[in-house]
């Protein structure tokens, strides 16, 4: 991957000065042809060295004493020349002595023609007969892949909230463009295991520390290490810096996992999967594979089903007709919840979800069982949901059970019976959790329910008469709880002061025009047809799910343990994907 302008972070080198190496190739094309050795010591050229280890060069025969003939390593050269898009003058000309000596994946840019197959039945070949492979022939069978960070740096300027939140993102990139799902688990196994690791750590590629080989990956095909992904713990990792200033984590991690994928190498500058470090790409949550890169991962996997031209809504199967998706502009809802700073409003089978500014991210709905994996299909609606604030869980209550999400992937051991929590075995009509007193809150018609979650317990005396009685009608359809506090009903909705609850004034108003962006005529006769506009296009939208919040690990001087929080406050305004 290509960059420039990184002198600081180029001193330490595994090859012999790079003048002494220039002179030594240099001095061998003013040789008379009759003059020159026919084998070049592969110990005395750092270039010699460097093309054996990416590829371009097969290592030397030990009958012959380790020795490379001299039309081979030209040969080679022009190869590696003609594969980075440089001028193939066959010598180690001044922008091939840069490529060389720029940072870099530790897999060879040319790879053998066999590949090992895994042994568990997991994996498949496909063969692809264009001159320019791009992928290894070989992925996952499986789509829904788990991942884990097992170590971090010893010493990183980025916490380890921050490092496993790019984790989320760059494996995202990956998960936009084609159909597959990642999901972060706690055990100590996982399909895609994320390492810091330094110097020789015993799989063949060992690290030189800063600069040089800054990480690698290894292919779906690899019989013992698929999906093992490992970060050179010695290089200054860093997040959103300028181009002259360490490695980019974010841009190193979609290359690496790329390759986890089963992608090679590509030979264009704009790819991901381009081999020199190229720096920053960008935002995370904005980031998006160029074409190619797209194309190839689509190859192994197919089209990721989104919307747009020729491509399926999230949570749309091919079948659904859009007339069966609730109007967001004269329906009611079934429940609200303020997820990551966002706000979701569910309605039947599916939901609509508006940004930290409240602009909705698209005018059709999404499929909640697509989107909250572990939600039954055939779940016709939910009652509540809410965020917990005291472990940034998330709560779906419908009719008699309940399930806990950890981001959008349900927990193990759920759903369970709503009467874990002492409420009755009919369910909630809404539910609220308040940060300032740990406090959740649970409506089924006139009684209100407290439960201590520090506790676990409910508060004595519950339940009471709602504290809303007399000011809404009831039972409410939900409470929306942030920094402000809103009780919805039908297709209106009521504000409240935040501590006491009581009602301000200029209130009932329209949930579809304040809150779902409805004009003109928000209540059609029941004769009109409430499909959404045809016309309607899904925006994209880049936010991810924010890693459950660690305590940040950062070095100990004032403007790094900075860094480290304005990092995760950002991501955390970023909110959840």
């Amino acid at each position: 991957m290509e960059q420039q302008h990184r002198p600081e972070l180029r001193q330490e080198t595994t090859t012999p000065p790079i003048l002494a190496q220039a002179v030594l190739m240099l001095s061998l094309l003013v040789l008379p042809t009759s003059a020159r050795p026919v084998p070049t010591p592969a110990d005395e050229s750092g270039e010699v060295a460097w093309l054996t280890q990416y590829g371009y060069l097969p290592p030397a025969d030990p009958v012959t004493g380790q020795l490379q003939t001299w039309e081979a390593v030209t040969s080679a050269i022009r190869v590696m020349q003609r594969f980075a898009g440089i001028p193939e003058t066959g010598i180690p000309d001044d922008a091939t002595l840069a490529l060389i000596r720029t940072p870099r994946c530790s897999l060879p840019d040319v790879l053998p023609e066999k590949l090992p197959k895994r042994r568990n039945g997991r994996l498949w070949r496909k063969r692809r007969k264009s001159r320019g492979r791009r992928s290894v022939g070989l992925a996952w069978t499986k789509r829904n892949i788990s991942w884990k960070v097992k170590t971090y740096p010893r010493e990183a300027r980025l916490s380890r909230e921050t490092i496993r939140a790019l984790m989320h993102y760059a494996l995202k990139v990956w998960s936009e463009a084609a159909p597959l799902t990642f999901h972060e688990v706690g055990r100590p196994s996982a399909d895609v295991s994320v390492e810091f690791l330094r110097l020789d750590h015993q799989d063949g590629y060992p690290f030189d520390g800063p600069g040089g080989m800054v990480a690698h990956a290894f292919f779906p095909g690899d019989p013992q290490r698929a999906g093992h992904v490992h970060f050179d713990s010695d290089e200054d990792w860093t997040f959103r810096s300028p181009d002259d200033y360490g490695t980019d984590l974010f841009a190193v991690a979609v290359h690496e996992f790329g390759h986890s994928l089963g992608l090679a190498h590509s030979p264009s500058k704009r790819s991901i999967m381009r081999p020199y470090y190229q720096g920053p790409v960008g935002d995370p949550l904005q980031y998006q594979l160029q074409a190619d890169d797209r194309v190839d991962i689509q190859r192994l996997y197919g089209m990721a089903r989104r919307g747009g031209t020729g491509a399926v809504s999230p949570g749309q199967s091919p079948s659904q007709s859009p007339d069966s998706f609730p109007d967001r502009c004269s329906s009611s809802i079934d429940a609200v919840a303020q997820i990551r700073g966002e706000t979701f409003f569910f309605k039947g089978q599916y939901f609509w979800r508006l940004t930290h500014g409240r602009h909705l991210t698209s005018l059709r709905p999404a499929l909640s069982a697509a989107f909250w994996r572990g939600l039954p299909r055939s779940l016709g609606k939910v009652d509540a949901v809410y965020e917990r604030h005291t472990d940034h869980r998330i709560l779906f209550f419908s009719g008699p059970l309940y399930w806990v999400f950890k981001d959008n992937g349900v927990e193990e051991g759920y759903p369970r019976p709503v009467t874990d929590f002492g409420l009755p075995q009919g369910g909630v009509d809404a539910a609220f959790s308040r940060p300032h007193d740990r406090k959740t809150y649970f409506f089924k018609g006139g009684l209100q329910w407290s439960y201590d979650e520090a506790t676990g317990r409910m508060d004595e005396g519950s339940p009471t008469h709602t504290a809303l009685g007399g000011q809404l009608p009831t039972p409410v359809d939900d409470i929306l709880s942030g920094s402000d506090v809103y009780a919805f009903k039908g297709r209106q909705y009521w504000k409240l002061e935040r501590h006491s609850l009581k009602l301000e004034t200029g209130y009932p108003r329209s949930i579809a025009r304040d809150w779902l962006d409805c004009t003109g005529e928000l209540y059609p006769p029941p004769s009109a047809p409430t499909s959404p506009p045809t016309e309607a296009k899904l925006q994209p939208d880049w936010r991810g799910p924010l890693l459950e919040v660690e305590r940040c690990v950062c070095l100990s001087s004032a403007p790094r343990a900075t860094l480290g929080w304005t990092l995760a406050a950002l991501l955390l305004l970023r909110g959840l994907g």
